[in-house]
């Protein structure tokens, strides 16, 4: 079976400070994947080098078979790769269907249409509802974001990635910030996710998010050092030292 996303022999460097060293990992298709690992391990950075923010210094990067190593960013989202940040990345002013219409645009034909004011794009407004009624925010399609809980700006930053109709999703570090009720919200909303769309998950606290995933991968100063199922992961002695320091 061809692997969803499969990293080979993936390094990257700072100043000669190596932040990424020689990580492969395979994940298949519809896995949930869980990366783990404390503040530094280069959680972040890796899901930069997958999706091209940061350019990598060595090693490859397949999304279903295909090489995307050298591809823009943009064409990486066009072959079907989408993230959330872990800083939100909305915009405060405008309203929610007014974000999930901008991120449908990127992927639409209709965004050369320069000219063509967004409110005459009926089609996109409609995707829009539709997107965030899956997430259960279509009654504040009309409220600026700058309104909403935090935890609801969570959910209409998965609903931008999802309204993309990705076939491998990014979440970095979806539940920080939340509250007990809203990680239990955005969890339920994660778990719902279809089994068509891949999804790889950053988090810092391991208690957190252990039960979101089917296979864990840990990270420690940019190297994987622990990669199985959550039993096996939670009973390796390398996991206890990173975490526990025993």
């Amino acid at each position: 079976m061809t692997a969803a996303l499969a990293i080979e022999g993936l390094r990257k460097a700072f100043g000669g400070l190596p932040a990424i060293h020689d990580v492969s990992l395979e994940v298949l298709p519809g896995e949930r994947r869980l990366i783990i690992g404390p503040n530094g391990a280069g959680k972040t950075t890796l899901f930069n080098l997958v999706t091209g923010d940061l350019q990598r210094d060595a090693g490859t990067i397949r999304l279903l078979g295909e090489d995307i190593s050298r591809l823009a960013p943009h064409r990486r989202a066009h072959r079907g790769l989408a993230r959330t940040y872990q800083i939100i990345t909305l915009f405060p002013g405008d309203s929610l269907e007014h974000n999930i219409v901008l991120s449908l645009l990127g992927l639409s034909k209709s965004r050369w249409k320069t000219f063509a004011p967004l409110s005459v794009k009926s089609s996109l407004h409609e995707e829009a509802r539709r997107v965030l009624a899956r997430v259960g925010l279509d009654h504040l399609a009309q409220r600026p974001i700058a309104e909403l809980a935090y935890g609801e700006k969570r959910r209409v930053e998965i609903a931008m990635a999802l309204a993309q109709k990705p076939k491998v999703l990014l979440l970095d570090e979806p539940l920080a910030g939340l509250s007990r009720e809203e990680r239990a919200s955005v969890k339920q909303l994660i778990a719902g996710i279809p089994r068509e769309v891949t999804v790889v998950m950053i988090e810092h606290d391991m208690d957190t998010a252990l039960d979101m995933a089917e296979r864990i991968t840990v990270l420690h100063y940019g190297s994987v050092i622990v990669e199985g199922t959550r039993a096996e992961v939670v009973a390796d002695p390398r996991t206890k030292e990173v975490y526990l320091g025993e």
